[in-house]
């Protein structure tokens, strides 16, 4: 069973004094929102690293598993992105992870990959709520790493239901699923 964090066992151990918390972060609810905030730079950081393709749809499903691998990573981490108890300091950080997805959707209707009634912000927030729950469920709770093989069935349906072919989506899901440097999630 998880212990609370307090300041006491936070410190213990650092040679750091309580007060340093203080200090530098104005308690525990600034030391808590600059881990937020740490978070989302590391996956805007993470989304960086996945290289624009010929193929959007390969790329949106390598932007899913590079955000895997940021959660599988550094999962206490992880767990306090998502604790709206505590303001992020730069929202926009957090928002850009969404805005990848976005307009990578936009590059895949441009190339005729998804219909034009496709609502990019929507499909994007699809996307991203697939690929959050495959991450809280196996980086932070019950279920075990095989299950990150589910992401590529679930983003090949979205995908195919905005418009793309079935066989040509599950190629290039599978593709993006497993990325080099994304944590090859497809395999674990």
């Amino acid at each position: 069973m998880r212990q609370p964090v307090t300041l006491r066992t936070l410190v213990a151990g650092t040679g750091v004094s309580t007060m340093a918390v203080y200090t530098y972060f104005g308690g525990m609810g600034g030391l808590w929102q600059a881990l937020r905030q740490e978070g989302f730079i590391r996956l805007a950081a993470k989304l960086a690293t996945v290289s624009a393709s010929a193929d959007p749809v390969r790329d949106l499903a390598a932007l899913g598993a590079a955000y895997l691998s940021n959660a599988l990573e550094s999962p206490d981490l992880y767990r306090v992105m998502f604790d709206a108890g505590f303001a992020l300091e730069d929202a926009d950080a957090a928002d850009e992870a969404l805005h990848c997805l976005v307009r990578t959707v936009e590059r895949a209707k441009a190339a005729g990959r998804f219909r034009e009634d496709v609502d990019p912000l929507e499909l994007a927030t699809q996307s991203w709520t697939i690929g959050h729950g495959i991450a809280s469920l196996v980086a932070t709770g019950p279920l075990p790493r095989q299950a990150l093989g589910h992401g590529v069935p679930m983003l090949t349906a979205l995908f195919v239901s905005a418009g793309d072919r079935s066989d040509r989506c599950r190629r290039s899901v599978a593709n993006g699923w497993g990325e080099p440097g994304c944590g090859d999630v497809s395999h674990r």
